[in-house]
């Protein structure tokens, strides 16, 4: 400012918070006397900010948020019905205008007593997903969702795959997931939002386009949350996906903001928001109501997953005016079984059915009545009272096994009689790229799977989830201090369940084990392998001129550096032990030296 030098005066730096023009912003500053200046906005703040300058007047104005703009340029969206076009602003793709301010049902990151912070490294990235970070993290810091740190923790970040193509970047947070105090406010209960739907007949289904941006991450605890990157360290000023407690944060949130409609018109779950009416003129009513609320609140929802004045939606089961009907997925594992085609196959499916012993010494017979039996078989196994009513209160059971070409999978609980009844079965083929996997990963994708597609069921569950495998190794896959993006990617997916890992032999689990060797799963092609006959082997090493293995003889007695070693592998018994030991892998063949298989030349 006036040249004075003040390098060495450089001895503090902080990242505080501060308002510009009715905008919040963070940056890094360094502590040093500035005289009567308080702050200097560098070079990094004006690339963030981009703001106009008028060097005339020297005057900075901040320009209206580019999302001020993003409605007025934005394509209609055609899928909205015509009585809630003047909500299109709530179905914009990433609009985000304004930073949250923070309330009382911010993100807290509580962590157990003495426990560390800790850190990770960078994982390496590919040239695209290395240009998507760097947009990924111009864009957040522009918006306020996240600001430079200084944090001791540092969580690492990777890439995964959207359903559209997208890379979607996430932080890997299972080593702050492990030593954060649980928030255990509690997820709606499936058989009351069940009850609320009794007697509705138009249903709409909204979903919402990243939700967690509205809920700050409590003052003070950013710097828990923190990660690196190849351009910088950072921390989250907004929730992140990963974060354990994110989901009964949320539902803490949306349960606040729709407390004077739930359960009258609406039902919530996490980012799932269902309205329901008798009649079409009420239900208008109602979901204008609701996007009023969203709208007023910043929330956004995806127009390509959301559906209006529907008589059946999906949402805890079928739901349509005549009532709760059982997802067909929870029972297609049976209902698509194959017929048998031998004894083999009979005995696995009856043995899935259990009750196969008495019919194991049968000759194969398979005409009208047999087919009968199956088809009923099948039937009984998936109605009720087999397949029980699942009972928040108490703690489910999955058991999950995989063989070389599928999944399966039974989510139990275990009834008054003691015993454990099914809830749901799940039976899947493996991708081409997933039957490469090692058992290992088979058998734990099993678990993802289960944990992805009776999430309803199973997120922030009030007891731990009881995981039975016939894969031992899996018991200690939680406590892992190091793992592939593969498994860091699961344990992501994994961050806001409560479960536990244990193992079970497989003539414990032959529920899943018939599962997953149906037979229309298991008929695959053996992959290709390349055998080559013992000729090929044969004459593979070049030949020696016997004129040459002369000249190595004599050279290796003319050697004597080597005369302890020519000796001991002559007679290893005439020498000393420590001596014989230290050679024994030397040999003598026809006057040459040989060290194992190879020769040793002088």
């Amino acid at each position: 400012m006036n040249g004075r030098q003040v390098r060495d005066s450089i001895c503090f730096k902080c990242c505080p918070v501060f308002n510009a023009q009715g905008r919040r912003f963070s940056a890094l500053f360094y502590l040093l006397p500035l005289g009567n200046c308080n702050l200097i906005l560098g070079t990094p703040w004006l690339i963030l900010a981009n703001p106009d300058i008028n060097w005339r007047t020297l005057e900075v104005l901040l320009r209206p948020p580019v999302e001020a703009c993003a409605s007025e340029i934005a394509p209609p969206i055609t899928s909205i019905p015509e009585e809630f076009k003047a909500f299109q602003k709530v179905f914009i793709n990433d609009f985000f205008t304004t930073l949250p301010a923070h309330r009382s049902y911010d993100c807290a990151i509580p962590l157990g007593d003495g426990k560390d912070v800790p850190h990770g490294p960078i994982y390496p990235m590919t040239p695209s997903e290395t240009a998507a970070l760097k947009e990924h993290v111009d864009s957040e810091l522009a918006a306020g969702k996240n600001r430079p740190s200084t944090s001791s923790a540092g969580a690492p970040v990777m890439f995964v795959k959207r359903a559209d193509g997208r890379l979607r970047l996430v932080v890997d947070y299972c080593r702050l997931n492990a030593i954060t105090i649980k928030d255990r406010y509690a997820l709606p209960r499936q058989d009351e939002l069940i009850e609320k739907l009794r007697h509705a007949k138009i249903f709409t289904k909204l979903d919402l386009r990243n939700g967690y941006n509205n809920i700050r991450i409590k003052e003070g605890d950013e710097w828990k949350a923190a990660f690196r990157t190849k351009y910088g360290h950072f921390e989250p000023t907004v929730i992140q996906f990963g974060l354990s407690n994110a989901p009964a944060v949320f539902q803490c949130f949306m349960n606040n903001m729709f407390r004077d409609l739930l359960d009258m018109t609406v039902i919530v779950y996490l980012d799932d928001i269902l309205i329901f009416s008798n009649s079409r003129e009420e239900h208008v009513q109602h979901v204008t109501e609701v996007l009023s609320c969203l709208q007023k609140h910043n929330l956004f929802c995806n127009p390509s997953k959301c559906v209006f004045f529907v008589t059946e939606v999906t949402h805890i089961g079928v739901v349509t005016p005549e009532g709760i009907s059982m997802e067909q997925e929870k029972v297609k594992a049976i209902q698509e079984w194959p017929e048998p085609r031998n004894v083999k196959q009979v005995q696995s499916f009856l043995g899935f059915a259990n009750f196969y012993c008495c019919f194991k010494d049968q000759p194969w017979v398979w005409e009208a009545a047999q087919r009968q039996a199956f088809h009923q078989i099948k039937t009984a196994i998936s109605q009720e009272p087999v397949l029980a009513h699942p009972d928040e209160s108490q703690p489910y059971t999955l058991e999950t096994d995989a063989s070389g070409a599928t999944t399966g999978v039974v989510l139990s609980q275990r009834k008054d009689d003691g015993r454990l009844h099914p809830v749901a079965l799940m039976s899947a083929s493996f991708s081409p790229a997933e039957l490469n996997y090692d058992t290992h990963d088979k058998e734990l994708l099993a678990i993802i799977r289960a944990f992805e597609h009776w999430r309803i069921f199973l997120e922030a569950t009030e007891h731990p989830v009881n995981v039975l495998t016939d894969h031992k190794n899996l018991e200690y896959w939680k406590l892992a201090r190091t793992f592939n993006r593969r498994h860091a990617r699961w344990h992501l997916i994994q961050a806001s369940y409560n479960f536990v890992i244990a193992y079970g032999p497989r003539k414990q689990s032959q529920k899943p084990d018939a599962l997953s060797r149906r037979a229309d799963h298991s008929e695959m092609e053996p992959s290709p392998q390349i055998m080559l006959l013992e000729t090929q082997f044969e004459g593979v090493g070049p030949e020696i001129a016997a004129p040459l293995l002369e000249q190595i003889k004599e050279a290796l007695q003319d050697d004597p550096s080597l005369d302890t070693v020519m000796a001991a592998a002559a007679d290893p018994d005439s020498m000393p032990h420590s001596i014989a030991a230290k050679f024994k892998d030397y040999t003598l063949q026809d006057g040459l030296l040989l060290y194992q298989v190879t020769f040793s030349l002088p």
